[in-house]
């Protein structure tokens, strides 16, 4: 059962979405509007005192990008203690370093799919009909 969310939870969330990093804007874009798997995913999700940079509510997913703030001991600490947190009230928690998603999406998105036991996922040769990428994006061949 989920605790309740504060007005300065919600806040906070609000704010994380107007500046997201990099690495969340990237993953943002793969899987945004049912992209990936057709997973609803949303985006600095206040669950009771926290927020999840991303949250698949119907399978009760949470996936977390980590950078360099969350390098510390006491970020670490904080962080298993969140998570555990977060495993209590249902939630699966993957994280992933920012590198791993800037250098790598496609292994980011089949970590993802491995442990939701997606099957079927489109390949992620854009040479392929039914690629990763995310719409509108174009692959130029050179």
């Amino acid at each position: 059962m989920e605790r309740k969310n504060t007005t300065a939870t919600l806040s906070f969330a609000r704010g994380q979405r107007r500046t997201p990093t990099r690495a969340e804007a990237i993953f943002w874009q793969a899987v945004r509007g049912r992209r990936f798997a057709d997973l609803k995913f949303k985006r600095q999700m206040a669950i009771g005192p926290f927020v999840a940079d991303f949250c698949c509510y119907e399978h009760r997913l949470i996936v977390e990008l980590d950078g360099e703030p969350h390098a510390s001991e006491e970020a670490r600490a904080r962080d298993a203690r969140r998570d555990a947190f977060l495993r209590h009230e249902g939630y699966l928690v993957l994280r992933f370093p920012n590198e791993r998603v800037l250098g790598n999406l496609e292994f980011v998105l089949r970590e993802i799919s491995d442990r939701l036991g997606l099957a079927g996922l489109p390949s992620s040769d854009p040479a392929l009909p039914g690629h990763l990428l995310p719409r509108g994006e174009k692959v130029t061949r050179g």
